[in-house]
């Protein structure tokens, strides 16, 4: 799609202030004389709208606003009876909505918005606002699905749009820290990454709940809920959170924090598109000699390899292993047996492994990083075990509103931890695990009348062309079917 000629409200804003002030020889009064330190004219405050302003939508849209340096002038939710509340007493003078697609048809003035939903929604509503020109920040992960992460990045250079991501913990200035010890080459040669999650935190790996309709909360739209994903009646404890397990809406524990723990690697080390996948997932066996088969959701557990090719920064080859369910590495010798690795308790973590050591880091959301650096002649390098924030989630919404302001392809939106650009390639590395988790549970019937899991193998990855080379049915993995209306 072509980018729209026509000028934003905002952008119009601000080139009128411009133009006046080059035209005028007349003396302007500075306008903090005038409004005070700190002040913002009206004329040039962002017009903002939250998509999910509930959950993690109240923090985003409050840090988005910046203490009120920017107009909030809309919000969206399919249940405002929940805690979206919140939202709407931090912005009384907002207009409600409950379908995005009309807040953003008939709020032309809106400049960018927050997209705070379910992980199957993520796509469909930011398309849809970048079609109309507006800038978008995107909870992790990005997207639902690699096809759509490969679109979204896209879209965003075609369009002109200031993005960012939500994995707030990529603006973490202590990630400078990690970057240097990979920079100096005091690791070596880095050959392997393990990431390892205490999640799910939330019911996964059983079969889907039955549907009651009858159980439907007044205010809940849930035909709006649904979005994308395919028409059924209201099932109770999906909304508002426990969704994530469940493939038709959310991305399992991968989804929930893999962009927080994988995007230490993959920026450190400069990754691109993994080269293969495979995995493993735990068994449950309610029966005798029966595995249970749950398809339709994510499983209790699951381990991940993903291999990538050498980088400037690596110097060699990559493998990379994923583990959730509470299933962590082994404690590296190197390491003291009485320090835990990754974060506390061991809970969640990345351990960056070279020749010559290994770093070991929390997960980089707003936990303390704890970045540790051990040599193997001995030498130990800690940052520090708390962080002192001067801004909320280190200014990550903040610094994408300064970007839009600044303009597409200034140096402030260039300096985006997590813009598209970035977010895109770093999400689809993040979904290709549950890609290889979901070709792992494949299965058809054989001619001894046995059900055969004939995806359980490695699978070959060909990023550029987003395609599986050697098991053609896993490629309906890469995308999805939508319902009319949420296409993407």
């Amino acid at each position: 799609m072509k980018p729209s000629k026509k000028l934003t409200t905002a952008q119009t804003r601000r080139d009128f202030i411009k133009n006046a002030a080059l035209a005028s020889s007349i003396f302007i009064v500075p306008r903090h004389v005038l409004g005070g330190v700190g002040f913002t004219a009206p004329s040039d405050q962002l017009n903002l709208a939250a998509i999910g302003a509930g959950g993690k939508g109240i923090s985003d849209i409050k840090n988005a606003s910046v203490n009120g340096r920017e107009r909030v002038v809309a919000l969206c939710d399919v249940d405002f009876s929940g805690s979206a509340k919140q939202s709407i007493e931090n912005f009384p003078n907002a207009k409600l909505f409950a379908d995005y697609r009309e807040m953003l048809d008939q709020m032309k003035d809106i400049d960018a918005v927050t997209i705070s939903t379910p992980d199957h929604v993520h796509g469909p509503a930011a398309k849809y606002a970048m079609e109309r020109g507006k800038h978008v920040y995107v909870q992790k992960p990005l997207t639902h699905n690699i096809r759509e992460a490969r679109l979204l990045t896209q879209m965003a250079r075609d369009q002109k749009v200031v993005t960012q991501m939500g994995n707030q913990g990529a603006s973490n200035p202590l990630l400078d820290m990690v970057q240097k010890w990979v920079d100096s080459g005091k690791m070596g040669k880095i050959s392997k990454v393990q990431v390892w999650t205490n999640r799910p935190v939330w019911p996964q790996g059983f079969a889907f709940p039955q549907p009651e309709p009858s159980k439907k909360p007044d205010d809940l739209h849930w035909d709006l809920w649904l979005g994308p994903a395919p028409e059924i009646a209201y099932t109770p404890n999906l909304h508002p959170f426990n969704w994530r397990g469940w493939w038709d809406y959310g991305t399992g524990a991968l989804g929930d924090v893999g962009c927080h723990l994988i995007d230490i690697p993959f920026r450190t080390l400069g990754l691109h598109y993994p080269k293969s996948a495979e995995c493993s997932v735990g068994t449950v066996f309610s029966r005798m000699w029966t595995p249970d088969y749950n398809p339709e959701g994510a499983p209790a557990s699951s381990f991940i390899t993903l291999h990538f090719d050498a980088t400037d920064k690596s110097q060699s080859p990559i493998e990379m292993t994923w583990s959730d369910g509470g299933i962590r590495p082994s404690h590296p010798d190197i390491i003291p047996a009485d320090h835990d690795i990754g974060g506390a308790n061991s809970a969640n973590g990345v351990l960056i492994i070279g020749e010559k050591g290994i770093i070991s880091t929390n997960i980089n959301d707003s936990s303390p990083l704890m970045p540790k650096l051990y040599l193997n002649d001995g030498t130990q390098e800690f940052g520090p075990e708390s962080e002192s924030n001067e801004e909320p989630e280190y200014g990550h919404q903040r610094l994408w509103v300064d970007a839009i302001k600044a303009g597409y392809g200034s140096k402030e939106h260039k300096a985006l931890t997590s813009s598209f650009d970035y977010a895109g390639p770093m999400t689809e590395t993040v979904l290709m695990g549950n890609l290889a988790i979901r070709s792992y549970m494949l299965r058809r019937e054989n001619s001894k009348g046995q059900m055969e899991f004939y995806g359980r193998r490695k699978l070959l990855w060909d990023g550029d062309n987003m395609q599986i080379t050697n098991l053609e049915e896993a490629n309906q993995f890469v995308g999805r079917e939508y319902r009319t209306g949420f296409e993407v």
